[in-house]
């Protein structure tokens, strides 16, 4: 009987290096990254979502069409409003994403896409998979970028972590043995690794950051960890301005806590399981992680965002107008750095911090207590033309 449960988990594992081998293929086959000064104009795709999303994110699309008036005007940039979305949609269709709106999807460049819900149990839609993991899945979306900055505590990090390998990349295809064995797997390939990596080393060269971190437990783990960061420093040989330095996971937690530290790190590229640890802990220090935004960031599309969820419950009191828009204006600033408008997206990020730290003339309540999202982006427009 043993015997049996052991040559099952054999023929399990063999079926899941294939399917490995098949994604590495895949990889090898693939292009290079866009290079958005060489097209002709760049479409932005415009996704509301559902729930609080379609409210938060036309203020953070208002705020792109200020900042990019220039380029929309001379026909450099142009936005796609992306309707179907919602969860209604979806749940009728009973796909994560419905296939027209996928279509449209893959006809731009980059999207902006706002908070979108996943059923769970108890809820009246049926069990259709998250739009963000087919989104990832459809569009290769392997690197997986948030920002923490915080001027005045010296906090300027950017989190790339590596959105389709590590322990996540099988996490629903582990193997019980028997009763009392079950085993999970951690999946590093070299293609995988070597474009988060490369993906954040030219974020820094492009944005001016002169360090770059890796985060492992390559001491312990060390194939694929150890495989990470062989990986990391053969291609920084390639980056010669650029320092850099490796930490195990356990201790960065605290080094971002470490007030004399802390202020060291710019960009950390880190696998997975590490990057979902560590991100939602550096999202604290700027007010949690409703505050964050995120980017999804492939070779030919990308994808940017906010990483909470879409409230349905302020959308059924009729308090959808007073979201907070801050975390779709925080991915509107990734967004327009992505496609090469640094100096743009530095404007946005100054203003943000004005906005909420420093002045906060407007206060966001979620309530009619505070004001509303369309009022904050006036707020936060009116502060960039001073700046």
């Amino acid at each position: 009987m043993l015997e049996e449960r052991i040559e099952l988990a054999k023929k399990a594992f063999g079926e899941l290096l294939k399917e490995q081998l098949t994604r590495v293929d895949e990889m090898k086959a693939q292009g290079e990254f866009v290079d958005y000064n060489k097209l002709d104009q760049i479409i932005i795709g415009v996704c509301g979502g559902d729930g609080i999303g379609p409210a938060i994110t036309s203020q953070a699309q208002r705020v792109l069409e200020y900042l990019l008036k220039d380029e929309i005007n001379n026909g450099k940039v142009t936005f796609k409003i992306i309707d179907g979305l919602t969860i209604e949609r979806r749940a009728e269709e009973k796909v994560a994403i419905p296939p027209e709106v996928l279509e449209e999807i893959k006809k731009c460049h980059v999207i902006l896409k706002g908070p979108t819900t996943t059923p769970r149990k108890g809820d009246p839609w049926p069990n259709v998979e998250s739009a963000n993991v087919a989104m990832r899945k459809e569009l290769d979306l392997f690197a997986n970028v948030r920002p923490v900055n915080i001027p005045e505590q010296g906090i300027d990090w950017t989190f790339y972590r590596e959105n389709t390998e590590g322990a996540y990349a099988v996490g629903s295809k582990g193997i019980h043995v028997t009763e009392d064995l079950g085993v999970d797997f951690t999946v590093v390939t070299s293609q995988g690794t070597e474009r988060i990596i490369r993906a954040a080393f030219e974020y820094a060269k492009a944005n001016g950051k002169k360090r770059v971190t890796a985060v492992t437990k390559a001491n312990i783990i060390k194939v694929t960890d150890g495989k990470f960061l062989d990986i990391f420093y053969d291609i920084a040989k390639e980056y010669p301005g650029i320092e850099t330095d490796d930490w195990y996971i356990d201790i960065m937690t605290a080094k971002l806590v470490d007030e004399k530290r802390r202020a060291d790190f710019q960009v950390m590229v880190l696998p997975n399981l590490y990057g979902d640890i560590l991100t939602d802990e550096a999202a604290e220090f700027q007010g949690g992680v409703g505050t964050a935004g995120s980017a999804n960031i492939g070779k030919k599309y990308a994808m940017f965002e906010a990483i909470h969820g879409s409230a349905p419950r302020m959308v059924l009191e009729g308090r959808d107008i007073y979201a907070d828009p801050c975390s779709m204006i925080r991915a509107a600033a990734m967004l327009l750095s992505h496609i090469g408008h640094v100096d743009k997206a530095n404007k946005l990020y100054k203003a943000l911090n004005i906005c909420t730290v420093e002045e906060k003339k407007l206060v966001l309540t979620g309530r009619d207590t505070g004001a509303t999202g369309e009022e904050f982006a006036n707020y936060l427009m009116n502060t960039i033309e001073k700046i």
